[in-house]
């Protein structure tokens, strides 16, 4: 299984890709998380990528298509694996098409995930990080308020500027303009599969699993 997951931020691409990892046993590829680690490493991307992230706006393509190459060229990927975050923008999806190429790769499908933007900002407008080990908490789940302890660890809880709502409608902003043209891209080819994003995180899951294995690529 090759799966890019699509959609708006916020709509639970992380959530479920970790619960299909789980199921096919094939790693979970987030870019997102791959940023944040250079962001708390202090690396020399990790500076530059959190200076474009806190503004809501995409990293730029070279720096995404580099780390992408460097991931699904490693024996990790060599048996499938669930690409999360990326691409964001038709240049991205042209480039892993051309990447996909050189790879061999050409089994794959595009599940796109979608969710209301009022959902979207009440989601992401809820969560708090801890400074001290990066975990993301729901206010609404957890209860919990910026300047809370961590349930796990006791750091202090936050908000990040890009979960702020007015960070938050931005980059819905930017995901209409730049990254939803994608979708025309794949549905050209044949792998574009679409999931109402709306319910629970396990009915969701199970819409996606029923959704992969009725449909087969052209």
């Amino acid at each position: 299984m090759r799966l890019l997951l699509f959609g708006a931020p916020g709509v639970g691409k992380g959530t479920q890709a970790k619960l299909l990892a789980d199921d096919f046993r094939i790693p979970h590829i987030s870019t997102g998380d791959l940023l944040r680690t250079a962001v708390a490493n202090g690396t020399e991307l990790g500076k530059k990528a959190k200076v474009i992230m806190d503004a809501g706006k995409l990293v730029p393509d070279d720096v995404m298509i580099g780390l992408v190459r460097g991931v699904l060229g490693s024996p990790a990927a060599s048996k499938g694996f669930i690409l999360d975050g990326f691409p964001r923008t038709l240049n991205q999806a042209r480039a892993l098409a051309q990447m996909f190429e050189e790879l061999g790769i050409h089994d794959y499908r595009v599940l796109n995930i979608e969710v209301s933007n009022e959902a979207i900002i009440r989601r992401l407008s809820s969560r708090l990080m801890c400074r001290n080990d990066g975990k993301i908490y729901s206010t609404e789940t957890y209860g919990a308020t910026a300047g809370s302890p961590c349930p796990d660890c006791g750091g202090e809880l936050y908000q990040r500027d890009d979960d702020k709502p007015e960070t938050i409608r931005h980059r819905l902003e930017v995901y209409s303009t730049q990254t939803s043209p994608i979708l025309k891209f794949y549905e050209d080819l044949g792998v574009e599969l679409t999931v109402n994003g709306m319910d629970t995180v396990e009915n969701v899951h199970r819409n996606i699993n029923r959704l992969l294995q009725s449909t087969e690529l052209r």
